[in-house]
């Protein structure tokens, strides 16, 4: 699940304090805030055709960020959006709410997949457009300079902001892929009251025993499992390492009261773990699945019986 914008804030560490510490490293001082609020009303008249411009001239241009744009009501949707982020430039506020608004932009960036070139890209061109309309309306004279630097400062802060945060959350969007993925890779399937089964398939290297120790055991707590079948069928190399491995699980399992029942042993591995003495008298062993469930339900107390006719 997503997180939410106040718990992006908390993870960034975007307090009070910090945001001190940020206006000073951006040098957006009271007065640049002061200017900002100043320029509301002239920022008020060219909004609009600023970010019409926008668009026409960059995003709707530009083939790959059309493709954002399947039909003309999420490009309206999108375009009042953008009016009303640019004119937030010109509250002249830079609080902590304003904070929490401007990350909202690199967290729904990087949830519908717009790289952060765009983004860049996108404002470097914005201030080119307000740049020049701020020129074109006051002149070229000291205060007009002041006010870019104030409009270019305010800008680089919010991008700051921004670029974090699509960080953020691209990495815990890859956290959870990664957790999808080793729950995928160790499906602990409950198959009885009290029975587990971990039907291993492919290569078993260091990383891999490890993430299959953590999700049986905690399955084995969480269901409060007294039986784990760990079935080998599916996995073609069965070495004095995997072999260790499995050795290991299995001790973990028998630590929390639970036993395991070894499947799916070919006569080959049968062979190979002989031929290496690995020593797997600390399990029980059978081989097949089936005769493996037979055994699980036998030490849980309870056999299969024919349905009665």
């Amino acid at each position: 699940m997503m997180l939410s914008t106040r718990e992006y804030m908390n993870r960034l560490g975007f307090t009070e304090q910090e945001l001190a510490s940020r206006r000073a490293y951006f040098q957006l001082a009271d007065e640049d805030l002061s200017r900002l609020a100043a320029l509301r009303p002239f920022a008020e008249r060219h909004n609009d055709a600023v970010v019409d411009a926008f668009y026409q001239e960059l995003i709707l241009k530009h083939a790959d960020s059309r493709l954002f744009f399947t039909d003309q009501a999420s490009l309206q949707r999108a375009v009042a959006a953008q009016k009303r982020y640019f004119l937030e430039l010109f509250s002249g506020a830079c609080d902590l709410d304003y904070l929490e608004n401007r990350l909202k932009v690199g967290a729904t960036h990087q949830r519908i997949g717009v790289a952060p070139k765009w983004y860049l890209g996108a404002y470097a061109h914005y201030l080119r457009l307000i740049s020049t309309r701020l020129l074109a309306e006051k002149g070229h004279s000291a205060e007009t300079q002041g006010q870019l630097q104030s409009i270019q400062k305010i800008i680089f802060f919010d991008m700051a902001i921004a670029i974090e945060t699509y960080i953020a959350a691209g990495m815990d969007a890859l956290a959870r892929h990664q957790a999808a993925i080793r729950e995928l890779s160790t499906p602990v399937i409950q198959v009885a009251e009290k029975v587990l089964l971990l039907p291993l398939i492919g290569t078993i290297d260091t990383a891999r025993a490890m993430q299959v120790m953590e999700s049986v055991l905690m399955r084995v707590v969480d269901r409060q499992a007294r039986v784990l079948i760990l079935d080998i069928a599916g996995v073609p190399v069965v070495d004095t390492r995997v072999a260790n491995h499995l050795l290991q699980t299995t001790e973990a399992v028998r630590l929390l009261g639970a036993a395991t029942i070894l499947t799916g042993i070919s006569p080959q591995v049968a062979q190979t773990m002989v031929q290496l003495g690995v020593d797997l008298s600390a399990m029980h062993t059978r081989a097949n699945l089936e005769e493996g469930l037979e055994l699980a339900l036998d030490l849980t107390g309870r056999v299969i019986r024919p349905k009665e006719k």
